[in-house]
């Protein structure tokens, strides 16, 4: 992921998820992140070895083969600017260079400037990864290293083209932890089947190995990540989705406690809201005939912060990039939307994402369809709603 602005990812676009998203019900929308729009981006080196990435306004109808084309010919060339950051759970250190416009009659706009593909990014918090045998290694790093990985191999890709002038289109999506200070995320693989339709035999034969030998096949979800604040040490504890893939029953309910604690107490305040919001997602989703979402995921987010948690971290303000409005997709001019209102309750959220193998009747044309909702899906919310009810009954 890269991020377009404080409320706003990229996420490299793939046609299948992006039209999706134009075709979701609307009873759904409460529950995946709100779709922007597209960006062509092109990353550009310059002597020095810096690189930088700059989205342009995309329109469909100039898709066309525009990547043979000589810069001076491309049309979105004439179209503002925009730099692309690193999206995190927190700010990033960015070294800058002077703004550039893109032509005389618009404003300039800084661009975001790394080393190379050595990222110097870091976070207010800092992250411990366990490893394999539940210890925490011995060092503290400053970025999520699943997440740099991912981050560096994108980049690395763009980086071998860049003499091709490439553009490449992402997904503008909504940044769904941006309403909170202290993410907490447990990132789940949902559903009894990953394979999507258009599946090689090869391909679905290793996602039916993975789900058989996890939590997949016997909950209907299993963990694909997590990142839990702890008041206790002001550090992210990681998970990775290899972590995920081996665990018991058993482990997936211990790393469930896992996520509702901060490393001082269960957060016991946490399960009414998170339950309410799985409960409402079920209801809708047995509601959608023929819909499949093969290899989708499942975000639950909570706060970590809470009135201790100042004791242990101060966030500084992020950095802002101007911006020319004229040439913004329209869902960004109004700056992304505002923040919901106080409330009492822990502020909790639970998001569907990843739809690039997702299917239902008519759409696109796609040749198998499905009969009633996704029963591998409401299985594993089903398991998820029964185990934290079960929680919270034993830690009343």
């Amino acid at each position: 992921m890269m991020r377009y602005d404080d409320h706003t990812v990229c996420k490299p676009l793939i046609t299948r998820e992006q039209r999706f998203y134009e075709s979701l019900p609307p009873e759904m929308k409460e529950f995946t992140p709100e779709y922007k729009g597209v960006v062509s981006v092109c990353f550009e080196g310059d002597s020095d070895g810096y690189i930088n990435l700059v989205a342009y306004p995309y329109v469909e109808n100039e898709a066309v083969e525009q990547d043979d084309m000589p810069e001076r010919d491309q049309p979105r060339r004439k179209h503002s600017r925009r730099s692309l950051h690193r999206s995190s759970s927190g700010t990033e250190h960015k070294e800058e260079k002077p703004g550039l416009a893109s032509d005389g009659s618009e404003s300039s706009i800084q661009e975001t400037r790394s080393p190379r593909v050595d990222l110097h990014i870091h976070s207010d918090v800092p992250f411990q990864m366990l490893d394999g045998n539940s210890g925490l290694s011995s060092e503290r790093i400053s970025y999520n290293p699943w997440s740099l990985r991912c981050h560096k191999q994108q980049l690395s890709r763009m980086r071998s083209e860049s003499k091709d002038r490439k553009l490449y289109k992402f997904l503008l999506l909504e940044n769904v932890v941006h309403h909170f200070m202290l993410p907490c995320v447990l990132d789940l693989k949902m559903g009894t089947r990953q394979h999507g339709d258009d599946a090689s035999e090869e391909k679905a034969a290793r996602q039916m190995k993975k789900c058989e030998q996890s939590t997949s096949a016997t909950l209907g979800v299993r963990v694909c990540g997590m990142q839990v604040y702890q008041l206790n040490t002001g550090h992210y504890l990681c998970r990775n989705k290899y972590y995920g893939r081996g665990l018991s029953i058993e482990g997936f309910r211990n790393a469930l406690y896992q996520y509702l604690h901060n490393g001082i107490e269960l957060r016991k305040d946490l399960f009414e809201p998170i339950l309410a919001k799985l409960r409402s997602l079920k209801a809708v989703l047995e509601r959608q005939a023929s819909y499949r979402f093969y290899s989708s995921s499942l975000l639950i987010i909570y706060d970590g912060k809470d009135s201790r948690a100042g004791m242990f971290v101060e966030r500084r303000p992020e950095m802002r990039l101007k911006r020319v409005e004229s040439s913004l997709p329209e869902s960004l001019q109004d700056g992304g939307g505002t923040e919901p209102g106080s409330s009492a309750q822990p502020k909790v959220d639970v998001r569907m994402i990843d739809f690039a193998h997702s299917t239902f009747k008519g759409f696109r044309d796609d040749p198998t369809v499905h009969d009633g909702p996704d029963v591998g899906y409401v299985f594993g919310l089903e398991s998820l709603i029964n185990i934290m009810e079960q929680m919270r009954e034993e830690n009343q």
